[in-house]
Formats: C-alpha cells, sequence, structure tokens
C-alpha cells in the first residue's frame, strides 16, 4: 500500500502527512481562541472551524450514534472532551479527515471545491500558535529505560549494583509535578536550589544558589483518554492498550547537583520539578500501528498483572537531540529508536493502577530517559560527559558537560517505511535562561 496523497501541498519530508493526523491545541493570529486542530504539512486543520461549517456532514460511524458530541468537543481549549470520546472515536475521525484531504477524496465538496471553508479551516504556517494540547491532572515518569537506568546506576554504586532489585520485576516511576508541564518553545528557567559542593566534607552542608549541572533527558510521553474507578485496576492487554490517547516526545529538564542532594530517601523532588517540555502534537497510538516493535528483553520472569500476551508493544521511532548554542552552532547529540525501553507503557498503566489508583483523561506519563548502547546514543549529557567526567564536543570546537544559559535543546522524532510514509512528531525544545538572583 503506498502512502496517502492529499491535495493539500504537503512536503515530502513533513512529519505531518496524510498518514499522521496529530492533534493539538492552537490560536490564530487573527483569533485568540483556543481551539482543537489538526497538523497537516506546515498547515493547522481547525476542527472547530471544520465542524461549525458541518464538514462532519458524511461522518457515519458505530462507535458513536450522535455527533453532537464530537461537536461540543472540538469547542473546548483542550483535548480531553475529545480523548474521552475513546480511541474508536478519535480512530473514525482520523479516517474521516484523511477521506477528505486524499487526492481522490469522494467528498470534494466539503472542502476541497469549497473555497470559503477551506480558507477557514486550513491556516497556513506562521498564522497559529500551539499550546499544552490535554489538560494535565496528574504526571508520572518512569524510569523504563534500562541502557540509562544501568549507566547511571553505575556511576553511583559499579556495575555490579547499578540496578536495584527490583528493577526489572516492576517499572519503577515517581509522582511529578503537572503544572510545570510546558509546551515547546517555551523558555525553561535555571533553578536555584540547594547543593552539596563537597561530597566528602564533614559535616555535610550545602550551599544555595543556581543549579550547577542542568540536564536534558530524552524521553517519550504517553497521555491518556480513559481511565478507571477508584479501587478498579485497568488491567493489562485490551483495557491498558485501550487508555492509551497518544504520544508526544519529552524532554524532562534535570538538575543534576540539586537532585543529588535531595533524592534521599524520597526521591526527586525541586531537581524535577521545574520544568518538562513536551512536543504540541499528539500522535494518535492508530498512527503508530504498523512501527509496532518489541522492546528490549526481560528475562525476568514476571508477575500475571505485567505479563502480555503481545511482544510488540513498543515503537520502532527514531529520535534525535541537537544541542544548539547562544552563537547558533547545531550538533546533533544522540540518535537512539524509542524502542530502547524494558517495560511498555501499557505494562506502566497495569502497575499504576493495579492497587486501585485512578487513572483519568489528560494523565501524562513518561518513559523514563532512552539511551541505547552507543556513546552517539545517550539521552542525557550525565551519561555523555560520565558524570561530568568527561567533555561532550560539539561544533566550532565548543564542549559542554551540562547546559549553559541561552543552550537550546531540540528533540526530534520519526517513524518511516515505505508502506506508510513518515509519521512524525515535529519539535520538542526548550532554551535555558538564566536563574533568578534570590
Amino acid at each position: 500500500m503506498a502512502p496517502l496523497k492529499s491535495w493539500l501541498p504537503i512536503p515530502a519530508d513533513s512529519d505531518f502527512s496524510l498518514s499522521n493526523i496529530p492533534f493539538g491545541i492552537i490560536h490564530s493570529k487573527s483569533d485568540a481562541d483556543w481551539r482543537p486542530a489538526v497538523a497537516i504539512g506546515d498547515c493547522a486543520f481547525d476542527l472547530k472551524a471544520f465542524a461549525a461549517g458541518n464538514g462532519f456532514a458524511k461522518l457515519k460511524s458505530s462507535s458513536f450514534s450522535d455527533t453532537k458530541e464530537l461537536f461540543a468537543a472540538f469547542a473546548q481549549p483542550t483535548l480531553n472532551a475529545f480523548a474521552a470520546l475513546g480511541r474508536p472515536t478519535h480512530n473514525a475521525v482520523r479516517t474521516y479527515i484523511q477521506d477528505i484531504l486524499v487526492e481522490d477524496t469522494k467528498f470534494p465538496e466539503l472542502l476541497k471545491d469549497n473555497e470559503k471553508l477551506r480558507d477557514t479551516v486550513v491556516i497556513p504556517k506562521n498564522e497559529f500558535k500551539t499550546h499544552i494540547p490535554m489538560q494535565i491532572g496528574d504526571y508520572t515518569d518512569f524510569f523504563a529505560g534500562i541502557n540509562h537506568a544501568f549507566n547511571v546506576g553505575t556511576m553511583f554504586r559499579g556495575p555490579a549494583n547499578a540496578l536495584q532489585p527490583n528493577y526489572k520485576h516492576l517499572p519503577v516511576g515517581y509522582h511529578g509535578r503537572a503544572s510545570s508541564v510546558v509546551v515547546s518553545g517555551t523558555p525553561v528557567r535555571r533553578p536555584n536550589g540547594q547543593v552539596l559542593l563537597d561530597p566528602a566534607a564533614e559535616p555535610k552542608v550545602p550551599t544555595f544558589g543556581p543549579c550547577r549541572r542542568l540536564d536534558m533527558e530524552l524521553e517519550l510521553g504517553c497521555f491518556l483518554c480513559t481511565g478507571n474507578k477508584l479501587g478498579e485496576p485497568l488491567r493489562i492487554g485490551e483495557q491498558a492498550e485501550g487508555a492509551i490517547f497518544g504520544y508526544v516526545l519529552m524532554n524532562d529538564w534535570s538538575a543534576r547537583d540539586i537532585q543529588t542532594w535531595e533524592y534521599v530517601p524520597l526521591g526527586p523532588f525541586n531537581a524535577k520539578n521545574f520544568a518538562t517540555t513536551i512536543s504540541p502534537w499528539v500522535v494518535l497510538a492508530d498512527a503508530l500501528e504498523p512501527f509496532r516493535t518489541s522492546g528490549l528483553p526481560n528475562e525476568t520472569p514476571l508477575l500475571p498483572y505485567l505479563t502480555e500476551s503481545r511482544k510488540d508493544s513498543f515503537y520502532d521511532i527514531k529520535l534525535e537531540v541537537d544541542l544548539i548554542t547562544p552563537d547558533g552552532s547545531t550538533t546533533t547529540i544522540s540518535r537512539v529508536s524509542a524502542k530502547n525501553l524494558l517495560w511498555s507503557f501499557p505494562q506502566m498503566i497495569a502497575h499504576h493502577s493495579v492497587g486501585g489508583c485512578q487513572m483519568n483523561t489528560g494523565d501524562l506519563l513518561g518513559s523514563g530517559t532512552i539511551s541505547g548502547t552507543e556513546s552517539n546514543a545517550l539521552g542525557s549529557l550525565l551519561e555523555m560527559c560520565q558524570g561530568g567526567k568527561k567533555e561532550i564536543m560539539l561544533a566550532g570546537m565548543d564542549v559542554r558537560k551540562f547546559l549553559k544559559d541561552g543552550d537550546e535543546i531540540v528533540i526530534r522524532g520519526v517513524c518511516e517505511n515505505e508502506d506508510v510514509g513518515r509519521v512524525g512528531f515535529g519539535e520538542c525544545a526548550g532554551r535555558i535562561e538564566s536563574a533568578i538572583q534570590l
């Protein structure tokens, strides 16, 4: 099957092909109203305007009998109402939009030949701004990248004790701060905090000031569309899979020196809660179906509630990280596949809810740092500089161990094959601003 072709001019190298149809929230320069849209090439496709113009008149689906709920969802300033309608509805809408935009559409009267509605619905690049796509009630960050876990554990405990005894038995995670999740392009302020400058000194007395070891973490984020009642877990398989709305790129910024002093005994706190950046467009789980693959092997026998019947619960998403210095010099510092995880998102969901924890529409889960085994496939500066022992060479003979003010991190992700074409995530970008003086 050849990739779908649209009557709209979509660049061949666009992340937002007709095979993708990712959902997000925008406002245009001429209208400050936040509303749902999908990304098509360089344009945004305004779903609120399309619904108001009777664009969904030909939509028929067994997943819903009344389009009023759908129209109401597209009038909201977040994707939560649409996400809550469930995956069959998401797929029906995605397929319908493809049918409207495909080169030989059966419904040219709805948009292709309707210049007035087309001019309202199709918003060119530079004429709209993206926002956080979901209202995030809760954010949980996992630690599913075993290569990262081993590399960091080795720095502190040696290779023999790098992984904690529980690591291969359950998806380790911690509860993050939803209020500081920001959309790509939002500046990231260097945090202040307590730092122990000399770990060998006695007594151990910290100093206070700006973080000196500011790091990035390459992650994949997962938004939930449906949840569960309190006390009723989401079971591995159809329930956990069905709870997934879609995926975004994520940068879990980390203040390593603050983290080292504060994380015992309860884990990260101020070192992680100052900012987490995500890409603006949610790539639906159905768009990634052709790119399913296996993750990293786990030979440890798992308890039944974590045992998956299928082995392809991961995705071969090609991830890249650029570090851009204040003078504009760009260096690609990492290339790695998202399949380098030990735990899948369905396993994370099953474990998260197994005790009866209520999951909700809009909840965000992070994969944890994704690293490969090669030196050019690491997901954090901490690993690249080996805990500060090694300088990272950049373009223009510049070097880094950790991030400086003015540095920008840009994460990209794309899947591609001959049958489907290109399905991309766009960019997840953030530039470091100086700390506030306290």
